[in-house]
């Protein structure tokens, strides 16, 4: 394959997304030849196309993952991780809650209410399904889930991306956080995102292209207020602050390289899964060198 191929690059239009793609989009790196087609697509989204092998590289939910094995492998940059926080379950303020400290009352009250969920092969489900089990959900599209709970349509919410810090500014009381639940319970950071490659690309070629998409990322982390500035336009209501703060949850260190730490957590993550039905198959990590 010619290096002077386009290169189709899934991501979600979110402001860490674009800040992890920044140099890449305003070409302050050096592609090695490269090109890349960026497409901005919800994660919902991304994941079904993923199970098409649609596109080249792109973001993935770390569920989705578990059904495109294959077709694409895991790079190792690019990982979303939370580490003690991540999705969560929030309802409108003054719901008369559980004891939220009480596990096994949260997760009584769960099972009789309706929870809006932002795509059946997201992790934040997939962690909704270790937590608890069998739900009743509605799926919705992440920036619909406030305004469900809202009107009532549900009764609860299963929010991802910056809801995570503006629920509060908007009127709703947080259940549980699940990312801070699987710290508690596992001692290790929620895999929740990640960035595939399609296995027809040779493996000299995969290595060549992580290594760009790495580049990337150490650009914008180096270049911080750069990195913030471009992706404003994707912040959802956030200020700069708000979003320089969003985008450190989730660009950090375990986006440069997973390490041992991120690809235990996945294995983990999986492992678990499979093991409480909640994904076909076992899952052997296949990382790109």
């Amino acid at each position: 394959m010619s290096q002077s191929k386009l290169l189709t690059l899934g991501h979600s239009p979110d402001p860490d997304d674009a800040f992890m793609f920044y140099a890449l989009a305003e070409d302050k790196i050096d592609t090695k030849g490269w090109r890349f087609e960026h497409i901005l697509q919800d994660i919902q989204t991304l994941n079904e196309r993923a199970t098409r092998g649609e596109l080249h590289i792109s973001a993935i939910s770390i569920h989705a993952y578990a059904h495109v094995l294959d077709r694409y492998a895991l790079l190792p940059c690019g990982a979303s991780m939370g580490d003690g926080y991540g999705p969560m379950l929030i309802v409108r303020r003054g719901t008369p809650l559980p004891d939220c400290s009480d596990l096994d009352a949260v997760r009584g009250w769960l099972r009789s209410r309706t929870i809006a969920v932002p795509g059946k092969m997201t992790s934040a489900f997939l962690a909704l399904g270790l937590f608890m089990g069998e739900s009743r959900n509605v799926v919705v599209p992440f920036d619909e889930i406030f305004g469900v709970v809202t009107t009532g349509v549900a009764d609860v919410g299963l929010i991802i991306h910056e809801g995570q810090l503006t629920y509060s500014r908007d009127g709703f009381d947080k259940v549980i956080d699940l990312g801070e639940w699987w710290k508690n319970e596992t001692g290790l950071p929620l895999p929740l995102g990640g960035n595939v490659i399609r296995k027809d690309l040779s493996v000299s070629e995969r290595s060549a292209i992580n290594e760009v998409l790495r580049e990337s990322i150490r650009y914008g982390l180096e270049h911080r207020a750069a990195g913030v500035a471009h992706a404003m336009p994707l912040a959802r209501g956030m200020d700069t602050e708000l979003a320089d703060r969003f985008i450190g949850m989730y660009v950090n260190e375990f986006t440069l390289d997973y390490g041992d730490v991120g690809r235990r957590a996945i294995r983990e993550f999986l492992g678990r899964a499979h093991q409480a039905g909640l994904i076909p198959a076992p899952v052997e990590l296949e990382f790109v060198k």
